[in-house]
């Protein structure tokens, strides 16, 4: 039974590979890496704050590129407190280093979500001044007399505070912290969501190709919206260029959390190629 399943991906595969090559017709890849920049741009200057939110933290699929570093550093001094969360939750993934004392200064933000979310990324990247966030989480009292004001220190004293911005901010207190509390909720309420985007993200790994192709199918298509970003997470991980044309129909999509992660697996893996391309010279 399993290798009629693998046999039927497979066939399904052959028949979605028409559409790329229509797409190659028209569009190379410097093309769509430009679409794909662009599409990401729009977000992160977008009025609605929830668009900024999405598209900060699809730059956390784009490890070692300097523009989706300057980006997400910049979004740390954005009006909306979400916003800057999700842009220091972002640096921490990318492994941004360089970023250090902005994420220093975040400490001091007036917002404890910002605060709980740039300490995260500071112990990310084993900066010995996150222990003192957490140390005025479990003790209920701080260090020293910097950083934290006291109305941030009440704050990280409420669990059930300390809970909803876990899940809102991304900072690892309960499973799948990379997304919003919204979509937290509603991934404990649509039965086996939950299970499908652990499998999307664990498949990252499997080197089979019928496996690529079943999450390209699902990235593209799927109806529940985040299994669609836990495989473009996958795709991305996975790091196959090929994937870059197929995906650049995901750029128009009518959900802009799949537009912008698709932009940035697309920017993530043509970086990938180029680096492949200088490699074999």
């Amino acid at each position: 039974m399993a290798f009629g399943l693998r046999t039927s991906l497979a066939f399904l595969a052959a028949a979605l590979c028409i559409v790329p090559n229509l797409a190659s017709q028209s569009h190379s890849q410097p093309d769509v890496r430009e679409h794909a920049w662009q599409v990401l741009h729009s977000g992160l200057q977008n009025k609605w704050a929830s668009r900024r939110w999405t598209a900060v933290q699809a730059l956390s699929l784009m490890q070692g590129d300097r523009r989706a570093s300057q980006f997400a550093v910049e979004a740390l001094h954005d009006p909306n407190f979400h916003v800057r969360a999700a842009a220091a939750v972002t640096l921490g993934n990318l492994h941004e280093r360089s970023a250090l004392p902005e994420l220093h200064a975040a400490l001091k933000d007036p917002e404890v979500s910002v605060v709980l979310a740039a300490a995260h990324s500071l112990y990310v990247l084993r900066d010995k001044d996150a222990y003192q966030i957490y140390y005025a989480i479990l003790m209920g009292d701080q260090k020293s007399s910097d950083g934290l004001v006291q109305a941030q220190l009440d704050r990280l004293k409420d669990p059930k505070q300390l809970l909803q911005m876990g899940v809102e901010e991304g900072i690892g207190f309960v499973p799948f912290g990379g997304m919003s509390y919204e979509a937290y909720r509603q991934l404990r309420s649509r039965g086996d969501s939950g299970a499908r985007v652990a499998a999307a993200h664990i498949l990252a790994n499997d080197p089979d190709q019928v496996t690529e192709d079943a999450l390209m199918q699902t990235a593209l298509s799927d109806k529940n919206e985040l299994v669609q970003l836990a495989a473009l997470d996958a795709l991305s991980e996975r790091g196959d260029p090929k994937c870059i044309e197929r995906l650049a129909l995901n750029l128009e999509n009518a959900k802009s959390s799949v537009q912008y992660r698709t932009a940035a697996a697309i920017i993530h893996l043509s970086d990938v190629q180029l680096r492949g391309k200088r490699a074999h010279r």
